[in-house]
């Protein structure tokens, strides 16, 4: 069983915790998770690019010149695809990337993302942070003390509002609730950080 261990505050070891095999020690599925981050970036597409349509351009809805007779190419509207200011032929319109993905291939990737972090040493764990207040020096202080890398994604529970607040506007550090964890916020940093209540409330979070 995998074992890391626990910093407090000023990166002083206080302890250690067992992983649980089943979560961080499962075979890595890297078809299921790039399954899942691919649905993660497609549903964050915007997909609002818009052009119009010969049908949908203002005017031309009289014929420019007769059909026979002036020695010109035949025209219908001065807003065909052919013509300044007409129509566009086949451009995009707004669009829905998004895509589904089964619950059981989540929680799969799931598992492989964080047993990815732990085999290659990218998780730490944090007994707790100190923070009576939310004030971003002070948690800036902690991660120099933890030797945490420019980009950083801190996982916590509930109820950590100081946390959150000293956190939020550390650049490159990214804090997301262990209710909310998923496979991109995972894999997308140097190194994962873990709160004690968090990695507790992990095994209701990561069912089979």
């Amino acid at each position: 069983m995998m074992e890391v261990p626990v910093l407090d505050a000023k990166g002083k070891k206080v302890g250690q915790v067992e992983l649980e095999p089943r979560i961080f020690e499962c075979e890595v599925n890297e078809a299921a998770v790039h399954q899942v981050v691919r649905a993660r970036l497609a549903a964050s597409r915007l997909g609002t690019s818009s052009t119009k349509t010969r049908g949908e351009v203002r005017g031309g809805g009289v014929k420019p010149w007769r059909q026979k007779g002036t020695g010109r190419a035949r025209a219908g509207s001065i807003r065909s695809p052919l013509w300044r200011g007409g129509g566009v032929v086949f451009g995009p319109t707004p669009r829905d990337y998004s895509f589904s993905v089964p619950k059981k291939v989540k929680r799969l990737a799931l598992r492989s993302a964080l047993s990815i972090k732990a085999k290659s040493s990218e998780l730490l764990v944090v007994d707790d942070f100190d923070l009576k207040e939310p004030k971003t020096k002070w948690a800036l202080e902690v991660l120099r003390n933890l030797k945490v890398p420019k980009k950083a994604t801190v996982v916590i529970a509930g109820g950590q509002e100081n946390l959150e607040k000293s956190l939020r506007n550390i650049p490159g550090i990214k804090i997301i609730y262990v209710s909310e964890i998923n496979p991109y916020d995972v894999l997308d940093n140097e190194a994962l950080i873990f709160t004690r209540d968090a990695l507790g409330a992990l095994t209701e979070v990561v069912k089979e």
